[in-house]
């Protein structure tokens, strides 16, 4: 039997809560998941987990060699990858997460890049604007827009995400030029959930002027940033949105900057980690490598005070 693979079967069955799921993690077979278990609990000669059609759960045994090896195979692991590492080859797998539209647009080219330099590196990168449990789900590292609350991890601030006002020049050609904020009260507004009020206000900033909120009709609201841009692009109205993901289509005059003398609260930015897992080799290179690079990105100040505004 190879110990350490049953062991890494079991436990990642205990915290997916099936099978199925530790062997998509694993990246094996679920009768391969089957067979590690089986041999584990012969050779322990001790049942470690209740079956039933919803869910596995361990024993109470099975709960004592999970607390008991779950943090043993990680440093095993760690103490492998720092060997490769003093030697200068990093290898391993890295799961990340992030939301979709700074994923695909900029965390993807920046993994390549990353892999390109360390060949033996296995990346799985999930996107998706929902907030993951890195722990259950088993992530290295997720980019978060805004404070973590209730979970054990260490946040990176990398910057604060510039948002600004933005149409489809053909939008603009049916409803004019918009000259002030209170305009905006009378045009269509595409949004996305988090932005507006529940009385459906607009917060709006302007440097060294005080935060004003304009009372706005959002005729289009959703959670995708990409079906957001969608709209834009189609000439349905004017939307906030982060900087960072229309610069090419400004520049390509395909949206138009609206009222560039204001723009909408930035959001901070944060590549957080578990702080109760040993960083492994592979997640602090990538982390070091990745951290200035999302800096760099335009749109992406590195101080609160820093709208993005035109003077």
């Amino acid at each position: 039997m190879d110990l350490n693979a049953a062991l890494k079967a079991f436990i990642r069955t205990v915290e997916k809560g099936s099978m199925t799921g530790a062997a998509r993690d694993l990246g094996i077979s679920q009768p391969a998941v089957t067979k590690h278990l089986l041999n584990l609990e012969r050779h322990l000669n001790a049942r470690l987990l209740e079956r039933s059609p919803q869910n596995i759960r361990p024993t109470t045994h099975g709960l004592e060699l999970y607390e008991a090896s779950r943090g043993a195979i990680a440093s095993i692991d760690a103490a492998l990858e720092g060997i490769r590492l003093n030697v200068g080859e990093i290898e391993g797998n890295l799961r990340i997460h992030a939301p979709s539209c700074i994923g695909s647009k900029h965390l993807h080219g920046i993994l390549l890049d990353f892999q390109d330099l360390h060949p033996k590196i296995a990346v799985d990168l999930v996107l998706d604007d929902r907030t993951v449990d890195l722990i259950y789900e088993n992530f290295d590292l997720t980019l978060r827009y805004g404070r973590i609350e209730a979970q054990e991890v260490i946040a990176r601030r990398f910057g604060w995400m510039q948002r600004i006002l933005v149409a489809a020049p053909s939008y603009l050609e049916r409803v004019g030029e918009v000259r002030s904020p209170e305009q905006l009260s009378d045009l269509s507004i595409i949004s996305t959930f988090v932005v507006l009020s529940g009385k459906n206000m607009l917060p709006l900033m302007r440097s060294g002027s005080p935060t004003i909120e304009i009372p706005v009709k959002p005729v289009f609201r959703t959670n995708d940033a990409h079906v957001l841009l969608n709209t834009l692009l189609a000439g349905r109205g004017i939307g906030q949105v982060q900087w960072c993901l229309v610069t090419d289509l400004i520049a390509e005059g395909r949206l138009v900057r609206v009222l560039p003398a204001y723009a909408v609260k930035p959001t901070e930015a944060f590549l957080a980690y578990p702080s109760n897992k040993f960083m492994r080799p592979v997640v602090r290179a990538f982390t070091d490598f990745v951290m200035p690079r999302l800096k760099e990105i335009e749109g992406i100040s590195q101080s609160a005070d820093d709208l993005g505004c035109a003077l």
